[in-house]
């Protein structure tokens, strides 16, 4: 336990490098945008390979900053380094991410099952140990945000100041892997999802931009910006299995806010952080 601790703290206080170039990534080297990001997965590869955590989260988080969709490869390490970290949901979704791209010819397709199913049991340990702390739970639909213990836990992962700026980040890491497409059963590696979203926020306002692929391949993208006062920070959801899509919901009207893939865990803890965010935008102080 006291090995783990220690390697999160590692990985956090090296990722703190990795939230400062995330902004100018792009302008480190003259490279071409395709050539980065190859140049970035092999310094990942060889990051992981040594088993240095702090310095592949850097290598990933840079390339997370990068427009375009990301190799294959970039989904098992990353639910490695999340692993490492014990952040068992964002790694559980980046490598079902990676499993569901690669398929069974994937180089770590083995590897992501048994780690899938590793982060399982930690995961349902963790809960065992919470249960007891747990007095009333509320319906599956409802997000209530998380304490601050939780929230301290997520500046340490990020290495950033303020609640604000990791639960910013977090949320765009679970919507990077959460994107709706058209065809579940088929899912091309050289396409970004049909709809996809990121997320800035800033004093009292969250902003939301949709980008939308059309049959022609050309992508919209469209945003909204909320205004989090006068709102609740439960935020609703849920999954329609038929239509192949979950859906988190505008907390202003109820009206759809976000189109999902069909996973339900990751539709709850987008939801969940979605709140985290409002709640700590009306009080920062």
């Amino acid at each position: 336990m006291e090995k783990t601790s220690q390697t999160g703290r590692n990985l956090a206080r090296s990722l703190v490098l990795a939230s400062l170039l995330a902004s100018i990534g792009a302008q480190a080297t003259s490279l071409a945008p395709e050539h980065e990001v190859r140049r970035l997965m092999l310094a990942t590869e060889e990051a992981v390979a040594a088993e240095n955590w702090g310095e592949a989260g850097e290598y990933l988080n840079r390339l997370q900053g990068l427009e375009g969709e990301k190799p294959v490869d970039y989904y098992y390490f990353r639910g490695r380094v999340m692993q490492e970290s014990s952040h068992f949901n964002e790694a559980q979704s980046a490598l079902e991410a990676y499993v569901s791209r690669a398929g069974s010819e994937g180089n770590h397709y083995r590897d992501a099952l048994k780690r899938i199913t590793a982060i399982e049991k930690s995961r349902k340990e963790r809960a065992s140990k919470d249960q007891n702390q747990v007095s009333k739970r509320e319906p599956v639909a409802i997000i209530e945000p998380a304490g601050q213990q939780e929230l301290a836990n997520l500046r340490k992962l990020y290495l950033v100041d303020s609640d604000r700026e990791a639960l910013t980040i977090h949320l765009n890491s679970l919507l990077e892997v959460a994107g709706w497409r058209a065809d579940q059963r088929v899912v091309r590696l050289d396409v970004p999802a049909d709809v996809s979203y990121r997320i800035a926020s800033g004093n009292s306002q969250i902003e939301v931009q949709e980008s939308s692929r059309e049959d022609d391949e050309r992508i919209t993208r469209n945003t909204q910006s909320i205004n989090v006062y006068g709102i609740s920070p439960q935020v609703e959801w849920d999954c329609q299995p038929s239509a192949g899509t979950c859906w988190v919901y505008d907390p202003r009207d109820g009206s759809r806010l976000l189109k999902l893939g069909p996973n339900r865990d990751r539709a709850e803890e987008i939801a969940s952080t979605l709140g985290r965010l409002i709640k700590t935008l009306q009080a920062p102080g």
